[in-house]
Formats: structure tokens, C-alpha cells, sequence
């Protein structure tokens, strides 16, 4: 059993750099590099590619990553672990075999986690999902995907097996990271104190360079230096859970305690009770002290019990998204841009355009803040319009009319930018953990040929 395991972060979410990753598997030394690259539609929009072409459906950026980082990673014995599969799993594998044979690595073992694609259930009148009923049934005929959040187990199971690259779904962000650390450390399924001391290791870990300074930064009141180079995190963990994060040395941004308590506020509601599938982390336990430049220790901390239910995302389709936008300058543009809303509002009425919900932003005098500022006269102001509706006709029609603002008035608008795009709505409920069987497989690729 080592007495440390060195894990790095190369991505933070589906469409982070590519370049701090890389420097990472030629320089960091790591045991693992982990992929975190799946937000809440994400993979509803990845199934949705899925559907119009079967080979697609995974991480739009999982080839070039690849050929980046493949070879140091089979260089410097990295693993690599990543939910980049996104909706098509097995289409991400394939891929990542092909890449192995096409650059001549040997020895190289691919594992694949499936089975958190739980869209059968749905077609089922008994479906045992727990919260959003009554949303889901009204919107059945148009769900697009069901996926269930995998803890580590799968994972593991597959380093156990000595994949060097693992390929998974929707897996839990945390069980990225923590599953090398339960494997690491031969941690059980019932050591709760030490799966919520991890958990704790990988919620800092799994959103990036947000706690190497990237989010964080707030000029003049939390300054980082190096933001245009920032580094990527760096776990050390210790076999008694505790762990230091850092970075490269060489790396722009920085690791502090002000970064790592802000990381590890971030998207916690309950901070004594941070449910994941693998269990419930307890962060109000948790020391943070920074024992040097760019390193901070992370101890203490607690758990309990993994829940009894996993965690499921529901894609559908919701209808059609218009935006369009149009600029306003110099005196009077406050004014204009408002005669404009008021323009719009009366030809959407006059064409039928119908809309479940619509919204008007004058970008410059409180689109963000309602009311602006009573002492500021802005002398730019740029009108976005937004309308939800369950056709294109009445999407377009909306940028349409935006448009025709140009000669139809009011005086000096310019710049129209227009789009409009399918909605995707997301349903969150749960599934119970019994439902949901993982499957794995794994395949050695030596000396370029399957």
C-alpha cells in the first residue's frame, strides 16, 4: 500500500484548456490524472448529439485531450480517469482504443463503466423515482435521457483489474477522485470517517483551477497574479486521509487558504451533510492549514453512511430559445432602448407570437441589478430580448422582429446578433441504489494492435 497517491485535475469542466492538463502528465509526477468535464445538461445535450448521429453523444474535446496527454500519461505511468463519455460511454472507449493503436502505445489497458443510462425505467408506468413525478409524466414524450449518478465502486473495480484509462458516464464528480483513493488505500465501503475525508479532497479537486485562483479572482479585493497561466490542482493524500492541495511551481494563480475555504464552500448546501453517492461528507470538521507557499493541508473532516438512492438527471426537450440582442449609443440610448422593448412587446402581440416566458435586459443600466443606478446616465445600453416558446416559427419570429428594429426604429440601433436553439430542461429525482447496476469491461491494447 503506498503511503501517498498524487492526484491532479486536467479538467474542470467539458471545455477547459487542454494546455495546464498537459503540463501536468509531463511534470506533476501523478499517480492520477482525473477529467471532470460533465455539468448538470450537459449530457442531455450530449445525448442529443447522440440522436442525431450514434457515433457521437461523448465529450466534444475527448480526442484532443487524448492525443495530448496519452502519451506522457503511458510515459510516466499516469492513470487517467474521466467522465468524458458523457452520454455514449461506449463510442468514447472505441475512440480511445483507436487513438492507443493509432499512436503506437503499448501496453495500454481501457476500462469502461457503464449502466447509469436509466432511460428504460421511464417506459415502465411503476418507475421508481422519488421526486419530480408529476414533471416527469407531464413531459414523458419528450425525455431524451435518464442518467443515474455512479459512485466509485465501478471504478475501482476497474483499477483493481489495472486499467490505465478509465472511460465512464455520469458518474458522481467526487467518485472521480475518490475512487483512487479507496483503492490506494484498500478504504471499505463502511470506513465513513475516511470516504467523507475524501470527499472533502475531491470536491476541492473537481472544479479545477477555481481553487487554484481562476474563479476566485476579484481584482482589488482577492488579486492572483498569473491568471493567463494558471496551474491545474495537485492532490497529495496521505494514507490517513489527510491531504495537501497544490500546484506546479511554475504555474500561474495560486493555492491559499483563502482559495481552498472558498472552493470548499462552493455549491454546498449543507456543509455537515454534503450527500454524494459513495456517502455523507461532514466538512464542518475540517482543518485547513497552509504549511507553505502554493500548499495548503486538509485534515479532519467526517462522514456518514452512503444514501440509499442515487441521484438521477432527466433531460427533455422543452420547446425553442430566442435570443436576440441590439446596441444603442450615445444620449438618449437608455430611452430608445426602452421605446424598443416597448416596440417588440406590441409586434409579438400583433403577429400571435406566443410565449411561455419572455425577458427583456438593457445590458448597461440593469440587466444584473433591477433599477440601476439613480446617478448614472449610460451612455450605451445594449437590449436583449429572451422568449420561450414550443415553436421555431415564434423563436424566429422573435429575432425577426428584433432585427427589423433597424429601419423600423427607433433611431441609431446597431449590432443585432440572433439564435435560436432547442431548450433542454433538466429534472433532478432519485432512484433507488438497487436499480442501478454498474457494468465495467476493460481491454489491453499492446504494441499498437487490439
Amino acid at each position: 500500500m503506498p503511503k501517498q497517491i498524487r492526484i491532479g485535475t486536467g479538467a474542470g469542466y467539458s471545455g477547459d484548456r487542454i494546455v495546464p492538463a498537459v503540463k501536468l502528465a509531463e511534470f506533476g509526477d501523478l499517480d492520477y490524472l482525473v477529467f471532470e468535464c460533465l455539468a448538470e445538461r450537459t449530457i442531455a445535450l450530449a445525448q442529443q448529439r447522440k440522436l442525431s448521429d450514434p457515433s457521437k453523444g461523448y465529450d466534444p474535446l475527448l480526442e484532443k485531450r487524448m492525443r495530448k496527454i496519452l502519451g506522457p500519461c503511458a510515459e510516466n505511468k499516469t492513470r487517467i480517469i474521466t467522465n468524458m463519455g458523457a452520454a455514449n460511454p461506449e463510442a468514447a472507449y472505441a475512440k480511445v482504443v483507436e487513438l492507443i493503436e493509432e499512436m503506437d502505445l503499448a501496453h495500454q489497458k481501457v476500462g469502461l463503466v457503464t449502466g447509469d443510462d436509466i432511460l428504460e425505467y421511464l417506459e415502465a408506468e411503476d418507475f421508481p423515482l422519488s421526486k419530480g413525478r408529476e414533471k416527469i409524466l407531464a413531459n414523458r414524450d419528450k425525455i431524451i435521457s435518464a442518467n443515474a449518478y455512479l459512485g466509485a465502486e465501478p471504478i475501482i473495480r476497474l483499477l483493481k483489474e489495472k486499467a490505465d484509462i478509465i472511460i465512464t458516464g455520469r458518474s458522481c464528480d467526487s467518485s472521480l477522485f475518490l475512487a483512487p483513493m479507496m483503492f490506494g488505500f484498500e478504504m471499505k465501503e463502511d470506513e465513513i470517517e475516511r470516504i467523507g475525508k475524501g470527499i472533502a479532497v475531491a470536491h476541492l479537486m473537481e472544479c479545477g483551477a477555481q481553487v487554484t485562483g481562476g474563479y476566485f479572482a476579484d481584482p482589488g479585493y482577492k488579486d492572483v497574479s498569473g491568471l493567463a497561466d494558471l496551474g491545474f490542482p495537485i492532490a497529495e493524500v496521505n494514507v490517513n486521509g489527510d491531504a495537501v492541495i497544490t500546484k506546479l511551481s511554475d504555474s500561474g494563480g495560486e493555492v491559499s487558504l483563502r482559495t481552498v475555504k472558498e472552493q470548499l464552500l462552493y455549491e454546498v448546501h449543507d456543509p455537515a451533510n454534503y450527500i454524494t453517492a459513495d456517502g455523507i461528507a461532514d466538512f464542518t470538521k475540517i482543518r485547513l492549514e497552509e504549511i507553505g507557499k502554493n500548499r495548503v493541508k486538509v485534515s479532519g473532516g467526517g462522514g456518514k453512511t452512503q444514501p440509499n438512492e442515487l441521484k438521477v438527471s432527466i433531460g427533455f426537450n422543452n420547446g425553442f430559445i430566442g435570443e436576440a440582442q441590439i446596441s444603442y449609443g450615445g444620449e438618449g440610448a437608455e430611452k430608445r432602448a426602452k421605446l424598443a422593448a416597448q416596440i417588440l412587446m406590441e409586434r409579438l402581440r400583433i403577429l400571435n407570437l406566443k410565449f411561455e416566458g419572455l425577458r427583456f435586459d438593457f445590458i448597461g443600466a440593469g440587466s444584473l441589478w433591477p433599477g440601476g443606478s439613480p446617478s448614472h446616465i449610460p451612455k450605451e445600453i445594449r437590449l436583449r430580448v429572451v422568449g420561450r416558446t414550443k415553436t421555431r416559427h415564434d423563436a424566429e419570429g422573435l429575432c425577426n422582429e428584433v432585427e427589423a428594429l433597424y429601419t423600423n426604429g427607433p433611431a441609431g440601433g446597431g449590432g443585432v446578433s440572433r439564435k435560436v436553439k432547442e431548450n433542454i430542461a433538466i429534472v433532478s429525482s432519485f432512484i433507488p441504489r438497487e436499480k442501478v447496476i454498474p457494468q465495467t469491461k476493460t481491454l489491453e491494447v499492446e504494441n499498437g494492435s487490439g
